[in-house]
């Protein structure tokens, strides 16, 4: 179940969290990591290490791992902004992603669909950029990956079609195709939103 941390209030003027969303397969952790190192020099944009209860992969997200015991002695002490489980692993947003926002930068989440409703609750301002791809995409993406079956795959398949998002503010980004179309439109999505002319 998700849920969010103690004393979740921001100021009015906060920062915006970019929370990325997509079903698994869809080329989420390509695309931070392509705008990670682009915007590298950039320091009002912030790319949250999300503390998840599984070890680093070099193929996969770049996180900070804790034991489920550790987890839960840090969710105890306050220090997640926000939490989740899925899948049989808990994941944890520092809560020191709130000083970045509350000083008027951006941060970048790899966040999940169905904590939504907890990650809108935690932060003031928050958009959701929805990566997408087309089903036979997404299943070679998976079956390249070599760690599911068929079974496990057309599973997720199904999951990814009847997980609702929320009616909140969004954008969305198909990346079916060539990556660098969809690695251009999600920079510029970030940039449009980090630049203060443009901020609500």
């Amino acid at each position: 179940m998700p849920e969010t941390g103690a004393g979740k209030e921001q100021p009015q003027g906060a920062g915006t969290l970019l929370a990325v969303v997509g079903a698994s397969g869809v080329g989420k952790d390509s695309l931070i990591a392509h705008a990670r190192r682009e915007l590298s020099g950039d320091s009002s944009v912030l790319f949250v290490r999300r503390i998840v209860t599984r070890p680093a992969l070099a193929a996969a997200e770049d996180h900070d791992h804790l034991t489920p015991d550790e987890f839960a002695s840090a969710l105890a002490a306050g220090r997640f902004a926000v939490h989740w489980d899925a899948h049989g692993l808990r994941y944890g947003v520092p809560i020191s992603v709130r000083d970045h926002l509350a000083a008027g930068g951006t941060a970048v989440l790899n966040g999940s669909r169905a904590a939504l409703p907890a990650i809108r609750s935690a932060f003031e301002k928050v958009v959701v950029i929805h990566i997408t791809a087309r089903p036979e995409i997404i299943a070679a993406r998976l079956a390249s990956r070599g760690r599911e079956t068929e079974t496990d795959i057309a599973r997720r398949l199904r999951r990814a079609a009847i997980v609702p998002l929320d009616s909140g503010e969004r954008i969305d980004i198909d990346n079916s195709d060539a990556f660098e179309f969809a690695a251009a439109a999600f920079l510029d999505a970030i940039r449009r939103i980090a630049d203060p002319a443009t901020r609500a």
